[in-house]
């Protein structure tokens, strides 16, 4: 029997995977690897380490037949091909700029000896590029793309392979590197992890209340899924699927659930059109725009990082990401419009930050998302849009329990008075920082700027 290659990326999962179904279909053994690429892995991210704890989960499930390579894939990918004699190596298309660029720069390296690169499904329920508009422009507005993108649906999903006849020769690679598999709600990493996790979600019957709760960080009202996505833990098709034949899959609360996945959906296909959009102002009206600049900004800027704004909910939000590696989704747009129409710093800085950070960091829904909050994005008419700190923490953390969770000098303030401790005697007693800004200052600025690159 001849042997191909099945190449995990962001696909670390055996369910619901069809370049693996492709790879059997074609009737080989299949020699699963995982190329650790220097480029992708810094020691002490913690998105490094959670992916390589995902890795080490599907290891596990193959039961040590995943091979482990370090180097770039474009010699890595090739030079084991050769080793093993597969003539074909299957992956998942890759959608974001540089999984293309690389891609490309492996299927040339395999096809100099014959060799081909497959490629089979997407990360997406939805192929990036292929929902458009009648005349087959890419939608520049999420709402008629959600329309679009439901009305095209999706396959079902792909179930596991009966029987996958595993490469057993012998073939070296490197042991993965230490650490652990826990990912920021204490739960281990992998396929598994991930799907007894979404079974958790639809059984406790957060789905139904998810349009009337998802907005608040002080309940667990989330699925958390943003983590096992990003690392192909599980498929989209496969949530979208459960909620549809769930008992609560025709709720108001289903519906918006799905809706957050079309937001997924939808950035990756704005990069996929866009790719330049990464790290630039996807619209150019506001590219005169000015920013402040060093070192006053810098200054205003670390403590932003470090949760030292003297707003008690941006700054629990900020020390949530340091901890965790995650941060509640509402609470990502009120610090990107803090530091973006607040502090008045270029959104790229707060995107490389989050990227930094999160163990969900995804390029397209990540930089994207901070454009929209930015105003450079792909909403409509979105620069008038300044989160209030305070008017989305009485909202959102009503009883101030979120904020006490990640601000501990402020503990002892009760109920929502913990989110202006500058009205309150007893505040700053614990060390509380006082407010870097004025925000009704800072918004009344920013929309000055904004109209002076208008005219």
């Amino acid at each position: 029997m001849t042997v191909s290659l099945l190449w995990f990326r962001r696909d670390l999962r055996t369910c619901d995977h069809p370049a693996l179904q492709a790879a059997v279909d074609a009737g080989t053994s299949v020699l699963p690897v995982f190329v650790l690429d220097p480029r992708l892995l810094a020691p002490d991210r913690p998105r490094s380490r959670r992916l390589v704890a995902s890795v080490r989960a599907l290891a596990d499930s193959l039961d040590g037949c995943l091979v482990v390579r370090t180097g770039d894939p474009v010699e890595v990918i090739p030079g084991l091909a050769r080793e093993v004699g597969a003539e074909r190596v299957h992956v998942t298309r890759e959608t974001t700029p540089f999984g293309r660029r690389r891609d490309a720069a492996v299927a040339s390296a395999l096809s100099t000896d014959g060799r081909r690169l497959i490629t089979t499904g997407t990360p997406y329920a939805a192929e990036p590029g292929l929902v458009v508009t009648q005349s087959g422009e890419p939608y520049r507005v999420f709402t008629p793309f959600a329309r679009a993108w439901r009305a095209h649906g999706s396959p079902p999903p792909v179930p596991p392979p009966r029987r996958v006849t595993w490469f057993d020769g012998d073939v070296g690679g490197v042991a993965l590197p230490g650490g652990s598999a826990i990912g920021a709600d204490g739960d281990g990493a992998g396929e598994l992890a991930a799907r007894q996790k979404w079974i958790d979600f639809l059984a406790d019957g957060r789905l139904g209340g998810y349009d009337r709760d998802r907005d608040r960080p002080d309940l667990d009202a989330t699925s958390r899924m943003s983590i096992p996505l990003k690392y192909g833990e599980i498929h989209p098709r496969t949530l979208l699927a459960d909620v549809a034949s769930h008992p609560e899959g025709g709720t108001s609360g289903a519906a918006t659930f799905v809706t957050e996945l079309a937001w997924r959906e939808f950035y990756a296909d704005v990069l996929w059109h866009r790719p330049d959009s990464a790290w630039q102002d996807l619209r150019p009206e506001l590219t005169d725009l000015a920013y402040d600049s060093a070192p006053e900004s810098d200054r205003l800027v670390e403590a932003w990082r470090e949760g030292r704004t003297g707003y008690p909910l941006v700054d629990a939000g900020m020390r949530q990401l340091l901890a965790e590696g995650w941060m509640h989704n509402r609470l990502r747009m009120v610090t990107a419009s803090f530091l973006t129409k607040d502090l008045h710093v270029w959104w790229p800085i707060g995107a490389r930050h989050f990227l930094d950070h999160l163990l969900d960091g995804d390029i397209a829904s990540n930089n994207h998302g901070w454009q929209w909050v930015a105003g450079t994005g792909t909403d409509a008419a979105p620069y008038f849009r300044v989160f209030n700190p305070v008017r989305q923490a009485r909202r959102f953390d009503p009883a101030g329990d979120y904020v006490r969770r990640w601000v501990p000098e402020l503990a002892h303030v009760a109920g929502a008075a913990v989110h202006e401790p500058w009205l309150h005697g007893n505040g700053y007693v614990n060390g509380y920082p006082r407010r870097v800004v004025n925000h009704d200052d800072e918004r009344r600025e920013a929309l000055a700027r904004y109209e002076l690159v208008r005219r």
